[in-house]
């Protein structure tokens, strides 16, 4: 059941992000202090796209079929879904999208894809390893 929930999360994380990047910046939560609401929102930005990429991984090493390619592709992906929100962003009333935001959220995919090939494919970070072969298919 784990394997099919963890296939599927990636796909309901990509539709929130869809949704909540199609309200206003403030519908769901805005902190009263607007300098720091702001400086949360925008270091999101370095989290969100990381996060969708670690999804993807873990759907894929449900199936066994995560190669050094595969984790690329994925990393790829999560960047460009990165880019498509932005775009759809700017679309947004009261929403705004900058490179600057893109830049971010291709940087936060690159940061967990760094530890993760490296823990999966290189022998490095061996927690990080031991916790990602929970995941792989037995």
């Amino acid at each position: 059941m784990l394997k099919w929930i963890m296939r599927v999360l990636p796909f309901l994380y990509m539709a929130l992000i869809w949704t909540l990047s199609g309200l206003p910046h403030n519908a769901v939560v805005e902190l009263p202090d607007s300098a720091v609401d702001r400086f949360i929102k925008e270091s999101l930005h370095l989290v969100e796209f990381g996060i969708l990429y670690v999804l993807l991984v873990l759907a894929v090493l449900t199936t066994g079929k995560l190669t050094p390619a595969v984790n690329i592709l994925l990393a790829v992906f999560a960047c460009f879904y990165g880019i498509l929100d932005e775009i759809h962003q700017s679309f947004v009333p009261y929403r705004s999208a900058t490179l600057i935001d893109a830049v971010k959220d291709i940087t936060g995919v690159l940061v967990c894809w760094y530890f993760i090939s490296r823990a999966l494919f290189q022998g490095r970070f061996k927690k990080l390893a031991f916790i990602l072969s929970y995941f792989k298919k037995r």
